[in-house]
């Protein structure tokens, strides 16, 4: 074996023998690299199948690549001990690599994190207020977190560059000019990132929240540092920037508890009796699923010459069931009156005039003459 060797090395020009012993240092430490990190993984992918959490599986299979990388780079810098030349090639680009790696591994560790606390939440539930709540300040924080670590790790990178890092420490002498640039330059960063923390902090939306922003009514679908997506109920999405919800004023149906309490309007003739209405109100409510037991009433809230304003309180357990609620009550009182009351429907009077041609109840001519009398 050794007279292979020597014989080999013989063979190859003494120009080539280093870099030959570095390229075949450099492959023996990424495969050993693979290969441990392949063993390990395979152990710990058992493990977490002989569990019944989720969570394990998880984070596994988000640290599986960062650290396949990872680990390459640590058999690379085990190998580069041994042999010089590789040794100075890897100083050349650790500098640039091992930030963005580091970086990789710890994004992948946050999102495993988030991940598996999610699959705790109970979003199912009918009152599923609490669980929103922790969800989005996860979200918003878990985002807030993943910009700070590529901010950082993108300032590490570049101050590897030896011009970059010359002129950063130029800027930095020159009294106070490179903070004045990097502010101007991060302003609009820095604003979405206050944002966002003042948003998982003070709450004033979800996600899951039914809102209505802009004249539109939707669902809070997800919350990012600089903007926010609602879900129109026709299946549209309105991006609207993330300070919109802080300095302006918009409705959350769901701030406080999903329930909610609705209105149905009912215009009838002023002569109509209103006993019948409500008995039959009261009979569609409580034979509806979509009731959640807790308000029924009616009420007269407005008297006209021709109508009689009757609105119709109901409460549900959220938005999507209130409106179905109401549409169901409004289609059935509509159709009962029609069957049941047809003289309850507002019809307009016009007043017949008698037999000398004036209208009846109007003053007659001598009556008129006296008055101007």
């Amino acid at each position: 074996m050794d007279d292979w060797i020597a014989g080999f090395r013989d063979s190859v020009p003494d120009a080539y023998q280093e870099w030959l012993v570095a390229a075949l240092a450099a492959a023996g430490g990424v495969l050993l690299a693979l290969l441990a990190h392949r063993i390990v993984f395979v152990l710990l992918r058992r493990v977490a199948s002989s569990t019944n959490s989720q969570s394990d599986n998880l984070v596994i299979r988000h640290l599986a690549r960062p650290t396949k990388w990872a680990m390459v780079a640590l058999g690379l810098v085990l190998a580069a001990r041994e042999v010089p030349l590789l040794d100075d090639a890897w100083e050349k680009v650790a500098g640039f690599l091992m930030p963005a790696l580091v970086g990789w591994v710890a994004i992948s560790v946050m999102g495993a994190f988030v991940r598996s606390v999610e699959l705790k939440l109970d979003l199912e539930a009918e009152d599923n207020l609490r669980a929103r709540r922790r969800q989005t300040r996860l979200r918003i924080l878990s985002r807030i977190a993943t910009f700070v670590i590529v901010f950082v790790t993108i300032g590490l990178m570049l101050l590897s560059i030896p011009g970059v890092r010359d002129i950063g420490v130029t800027l930095m002498a020159s009294a106070g000019l490179a903070a004045l640039a990097v502010g101007a330059a991060a302003q609009p960063a820095l604003k979405s990132l206050i944002a966002g923390v003042q948003m998982a902090l003070t709450e004033p939306i979800r996600l899951g929240d039914a809102v209505i922003i802009g004249g539109e009514w939707g669902w809070v679908e997800d919350i990012r540092t600089t903007y926010v997506v609602v879900k129109v109920w026709d299946e549209r999405r309105l991006v609207v920037p993330t300070n919109k919800f802080l300095d302006e004023i918009f409705q959350n149906w769901t701030k406080t508890t999903a329930r909610l309490m609705g209105t149905v309007y009912l215009y009838v003739d002023p002569a109509t009796r209103l006993d019948p209405i409500r008995a039959k109100f009261m009979e569609l409510v409580e034979g509806n699923d979509r009731w959640d037991g807790r308000v029924k009433h009616m009420q007269v809230t407005e008297l006209t010459r021709d109508a009689i304003e009757v609105r119709f309180l109901m409460t549900a357990k959220d938005s999507p069931t209130l409106y179905d609620l109401r549409c169901d009550v409004r289609e059935a009182l509509i159709q009962w009156l029609a069957a049941e009351m047809p003289e309850a429907l507002v019809r307009s009077r016009v007043m017949s005039a008698g037999e000398d041609g004036r209208a009846l109840g109007a003053p007659s001519a001598e009556a008129m003459a006296q008055m101007g009398e």
